[in-house]
């Protein structure tokens, strides 16, 4: 089940709570209920309360956040341009740790004042370098704006700069397709006889035209209309001057010493980044914190001297909040803790250690209702082990959970999301590999193709090279398993919910089914038990059937075996995995003996690659599988969610440790 939840309404004096905020904050224990909506919509609240406003603050450190973000952006950009391939990839591997900078407890005024004595500190160092590279950048835009209509223009022995528009003459340059320039001159003569036409002499191969045109300036706009009208391109030469091939040697000359002005500047902000910019990562920090205190104000309700506010809190911290709350308000405040029973409660997943990764799944299908079984720690055991037997093999599984490892070692460090996902596919990559020692496949066959060796741990009977059969019926009992468990508890929170009907009808007619259907397998194969017990407790469950679901039950039967036979995909995927990596052995070894000369050198390409492909395409395949098996086949027995997560008010400090002077 979800962690059990306890509502808190505070009522304290408004001088207390701003010092009641910071400390619930920094503690991150509780969820603050917003309440103004229910005070303007609920007459009785409304008679008593106004809804709170976020603090006078709001604005202004909103705004500072903004500026810090915006130098913390531009200065990360300077300091991350000449990262090497090899930075990136240790980055990933071993990333480095930010140590986290003791700060002083600051008041909002003081923080302000703080952070603007910082950013024009480092504005005075920035601006001009910036204003200096903005200025650079237009420079060289425009160069290589020159440097590409000169090119354009080349075979015109021209000043580009006779090319400008005057008081008595307009002047067009551009270009034009073959098949619109007998148009244009057709329907320019119809404007004008006073018109030069200048062609460029090249060879045409695109079937373009490169022209400038000359007329009276009286004439210049009608042409241009014309043009407009046959998709002409126009090349823009304002500000041009000099002879094409002299205005390309010039402008390039020009961006190479642009270029190396920038390079200055970048090292000048590189300096500037190196000093800086982590003081100014630490003040963004402190900025959100401070932003996020300041406008969650707007969720409460208030009097002329005093404020209210209610939280949700895991019923394992209520004590712990109540403590925090007393103190900071000085034992200036009334608490009434209630214990929900309603939808609206936010559920906080509360799981074992090896569990808590697997919330990640659980959550994105979506959070459980508060009064409903918690499913994380079944999916904590099975998905690796679905995992594992979609994959089934050891090489790919060794592989999976190195990946796995090196993802927990490293972005793990500093992103909790990747943990979770490296410590996953750790369990996954065991599984994977045990799965396939037990059923004889490390990257195919590999051993036995290439080496003449057996690998010891094979279980005979489930070679999936020998007896594929063998795993099907191990993969259809594990789907009967995990099913009976999924209607096991779909019954169970039905009953709980006091829906006894519905548990009858959808998920105990199918347990009495399965039963039948066991006694009457058992006595078939095996010669266990009475066929007729078998069948009457068939004919039991169709009846159920029939009485809680009408006909359309009977319809739901072959949606029942689809689910149970959907599990069949664990061998399937496992036999693709060994089918694929042996397929890649074979191709290795017949271009070694076969292909004379160059074969011993693609043979090593054609086995490396050919099972990273297939290593990273059935990993992909088995992930999906494995959660596809959970939300679709095992979830649907069970599962409503629709709930809010719990989300707690708190400061996320991931560079900065608050130190409180005595």
């Amino acid at each position: 089940m979800p962690a059990k939840m306890h509502k808190l309404k505070i009522i304290t004096l408004d001088k207390y709570a701003d010092s009641a905020v910071k400390s619930l904050h920094e503690k991150g224990i509780v969820q603050i209920h917003d309440i103004s909506e229910r005070i303007q919509q609920d007459a009785e609240w409304k008679l008593i309360l106004n809804p709170s406003k976020a603090t006078q603050y709001t604005s202004k450190i909103s705004s500072l956040l903004m500026k810090t973000t915006g130098i913390v952006d531009f200065l990360g950009t300077v300091s991350k341009s000449d990262q090497s391939i090899l930075d990136t990839v240790k980055g990933f591997i071993s990333p480095e740790v930010p140590p986290k900078m003791e700060v002083q407890e600051l008041e909002t005024e003081e923080l302000i004042e703080k952070a603007e004595s910082l950013l024009g500190e480092v504005e005075i160092k920035t601006k001009a370098l910036e204003e200096s590279m903005s200025k650079l950048d237009s420079e060289k835009n425009e160069l290589n704006n020159a440097v590409n209509v000169a090119r354009k223009l080349e075979k015109f022995d021209i000043d580009l700069g006779d090319l400008e528009k005057t008081r008595y003459t307009s002047v067009i340059a551009g270009k034009l397709s073959s098949d619109n320039y007998d148009k244009f001159i057709t329907e320019s003569n119809t404007v004008t006889d006073k018109i030069i036409i200048l062609k460029a002499d090249e060879d045409n191969k695109k079937n373009d035209e490169t022209l400038i045109i000359i007329t009276l300036a009286e004439f210049g706009e009608k042409i241009s209309s014309i043009l407009r009208k046959l998709e002409f391109e126009r090349f823009e030469v304002s500000g041009i001057s000099g002879k094409p091939n002299d205005v390309i040697k010039e402008s390039e000359i020009k961006i190479k010493n642009i270029e190396t002005e920038k390079n200055k500047i970048n090292q000048e902000l590189a300096d500037i980044a190196s000093k800086w910019r982590y003081n100014l990562l630490v003040l963004k920090e402190e900025l959100e914190i401070e932003k996020e205190r300041n406008e969650i104000f707007s969720s409460f309700g208030e009097t002329e001297n005093t404020v209210m506010l209610e939280a949700w809190v895991p019923e394992k911290k209520s004590q712990e909040a109540l403590k925090i709350i007393d103190e900071s308000t000085k034992g200036h405040s009334v608490v009434e803790m209630e214990n929900p029973d309603g939808e609206e409660v936010p559920v906080h997943l509360d799981n074992p250690r090896f569990a808590k990764p697997y919330q990640l799944f659980v959550e994105m299908y979506s959070p459980p209702s508060y009064k409903e079984i918690d499913p994380t720690i079944l999916v904590a055991i099975v998905f690796p082990f679905f995992f594992g037997f979609c994959l089934t093999d050891a090489g790919y599984g060794i592989v999976d959970a190195l990946v796995g490892f090196i993802i927990f070692r490293g972005l793990g460090r500093v992103n909790s999301a990747m943990r979770k996902i490296g410590l996953i596919l750790i369990a996954c990559g065991v599984w994977a590999t045990i799965l396939g020692l037990v059923t004889n496949s490390l990257l195919g066959d590999l051993l036995p193709r290439f080496l003449g060796l057996e690998l010891p741990t094979v279980i005979g009977v489930i070679d999936s090279f020998k007896y594929p059969q063998n795993i099907l019926i191990m993969a259809l009992i594990v789907g009967v398993v995990y099913t009976i468990i999924g209607l096991i508890l779909g019954a169970y929170n039905n009953i709980k919910r006091g829906e006894t009907r519905e548990a009858m009808g959808n998920q105990i007619v199918w347990l009495v089914m399965i039963v039948g259907v066991g006694l009457l397998a058992a006595s078939f194969m095996y010669n266990i038990g009475s066929i007729y017990i078998g069948g009457a407790i068939v004919a039991i469950a169709l009846v159920m059937l029939l009485y809680f679901n009408k006909l359309f039950g009977l319809l739901d039967i072959s949606g029942f075996l689809g689910t149970i036979l959907s599990y069949a995909r664990l061998l399937a995927l496992a036999l693709a995995t060994g089918g694929i990596a042996m397929t890649v052995n074979i191709l290795t070894g017949l271009l070694g003996e076969m292909v004379p000369y160059v074969g011993f050198i693609i043979a090593p390409i054609i086995f490396v690659f050919g099972h990273i492909a297939n290593g990273a395409f059935q990993t992909l395949g088995a992930f999906i599988n494995a959660l596809r098996l959970h939300y679709v086949e095992f979830f649907s027995q069970f599962y409503i969610g629709g709930s809010s997560k719990f989300r707690a008010f708190r400061a996320k400090r991931k560079l900065t440790k608050i130190v409180r002077s005595n």
